[in-house]
């Protein structure tokens, strides 16, 4: 049964539809917290050291994009990964100034555990058909898409 915030939300389908997509995103990362809790990793260390192991050694520049966060925010948990001892820093050369990195041994580990993660992701969307998975993602690449345009318009 719709609250009545959601009743009334729920009049325009596009601010419907946005508050769902959030609601969603919200309900999954609480899940993903919850499994990846006990490995003491984030939801957002677990898709760096994703990224990081499918890449074999990344730059900040690379991991910003495939996150789709800023620079900044990704040098912070960089920074954190790096003090835990699950990520390395490289220099491509002694003098240069250009930054990649690279899981250490204990990241492989915690990499490992944080496949719960996907386990989860893949539990929890199982409630869709493959066909309803794959028309989800175009649907959500068109907004993805709509608002990279609209944001760069402004």
């Amino acid at each position: 049964m719709k609250g009545k915030i959601e009743q009334i939300i729920s009049q325009d389908s596009s601010f419907y539809s946005r508050y769902l997509i959030g609601a969603a995103k919200h309900a999954m990362e609480m899940s993903t917290k919850k499994v990846l809790a006990k490995y003491h990793i984030s939801p957002q260390q677990a898709q760096i050291l994703f990224i990081i192991y499918n890449l074999h050694k990344t730059t900040l520049a690379e991991l910003a994009k495939h996150t789709a966060r800023g620079n900044n925010t990704v040098s912070k948990q960089t920074r954190v990964l790096i003090k835990d001892g699950l990520v390395k820093k490289i220099r491509e050369t002694p003098k240069s100034t250009l930054l990649s990195f690279e899981l250490t041994e204990k990241g492989f580990d915690a990499f490992n555990y944080s496949n719960d993660r996907i386990k989860a992701d893949r539990e929890i969307m199982s409630v869709l058909s493959e066909e309803e998975r794959q028309q989800l993602i175009s649907m959500l690449n068109k907004i993805i898409t709509n608002a990279e345009t609209h944001r760069n318009s402004i």
